[in-house]
């Protein structure tokens, strides 16, 4: 892990929470400002981000000027995502963008190191990327040495989701619903 800091016990209770820019985690966001809120606590958004290929790959063919341009861009989307959260309003809590640079599970874990620390992570993606990424709230619940609050997917969110493999379905020429052959064997 690069560019975060151990934190001592103690201190201001702090809720961290991890951003991608999904709606899922902007929703997580929602949810931690209102938990730093009543907890009086430090609230601590963390954007992840990794070299294109991975570290392996970059330590195999480093490029310094990509590396910088890629952690910009990190920086960009964590502040584009705090805009479309709060909208250019005061959340009205302390507030500590983080951007490091690791794998998500992992750098979430590691800035969330205090026993009295709050994890919260939103759902991203839908079923296919989930399949095929590890899941970081898994990740988180296994290894994080402070409470872990997964918060679920809107129903709008669901609803759009469903609503987008429809209209795929349908692009591809494939049946829309489930097929009388799912519904038959469902019962």
């Amino acid at each position: 892990m690069h560019g975060i800091e151990r934190h001592e016990d103690g201190g201001t209770p702090r809720v961290v929470v991890g951003v991608s820019g999904s709606l899922g985690s902007l929703a997580a966001l929602h949810r931690a400002v209102t938990e730093a809120r009543e907890r009086g606590a430090e609230l601590l958004p963390v954007l992840a981000w990794e070299p294109p290929g991975g570290e392996h790959g970059y330590r195999r063919s480093p490029c310094p000027p990509l590396l910088a341009a890629v952690r910009d861009a990190a920086e960009q989307r964590l502040h584009r995502a705090l805009d479309e959260a709060f909208g250019g309003n005061d959340p009205a809590v302390p507030l500590r963008p983080v951007v490091i640079r690791g794998e998500t599970g992992p750098a979430l874990v590691d800035v969330a190191d205090r026993p009295g620390d709050l994890l919260v992570l939103g759902q991203s993606g839908g079923l296919l990327r989930r399949r095929l990424r590890r899941s970081v709230s898994a990740y988180c619940a296994r290894r994080a040495g402070c409470p872990v609050l997964t918060v679920p997917v809107p129903a709008l969110l669901h609803d759009l989701h469903e609503l987008e493999a429809r209209e795929r379905r349908a692009r591809w020429h494939l049946p829309v619903g489930p097929t009388p052959e799912l519904l038959a064997a469902k019962r």
